[in-house]
């Protein structure tokens, strides 16, 4: 227990607000993206201090027991942001449907984390490809049960009526 206190004490500060993000966009004119964004708000005040995106994450569920889901707040936060700031998703996303759910729900671009991991722990490189392989397949499938060619062509209504995004979204 004393070494994961220790462990949070060094990795996260309950201090640290939009000044801090601030003095950074100040002092650096390369690309930002805010990640672990959930609220609308937060989405538009980033873009007000023009960084360069956010990532709808909730840290896959770990940094707070809870929390909505990235799949449950993307809509809000990519509908708020429209045009003014990308939105990227990351956080449950297992599969090439997950995938398609995800930018169906509003994300221009949807991180995979833990999938390639398990394929680079299981094979090395081979592993991690044969992941990115199989879920970009499960992409084209799902695109080709919507009636998507391309993936410009995925939008919230190609898949709400068919149920793979949630109703209460």
């Amino acid at each position: 227990m004393d070494d994961f206190m220790a462990w949070m004490g060094r990795n996260f500060d309950p201090s640290v607000t939009w000044k801090e993000l601030e003095f950074v966009r100040a002092n650096w004119r390369g690309p930002i993206i805010l990640k672990g964004v959930l609220d609308p708000e937060d989405a538009l005040t980033a873009a007000d201090m023009e960084l360069d995106g956010v990532v709808v994450s909730n840290h896959g569920g770990r940094q707070l027991d809870g929390v909505n889901s990235t799949i449950a707040a993307l809509p809000k936060v990519a509908k708020a942001a429209g045009d003014r700031i990308t939105v990227l998703a990351d956080g449950g996303v297992r599969s090439g449907l997950d995938v398609v759910r995800m930018l169906a729900s509003g994300a221009r671009s949807v991180l995979v984390g833990r999938a390639w991991v398990y394929g680079l722990a299981a094979e090395g490189q081979k592993g991690v490809e044969d992941v990115l392989d199989l879920i970009k397949k499960e992409m084209k499938v799902a695109m080709a049960l919507t009636g998507c060619r391309v993936i410009s062509d995925i939008n919230r209504s190609t898949v709400e009526p068919t149920g793979l995004v949630p109703r209460f979204l």
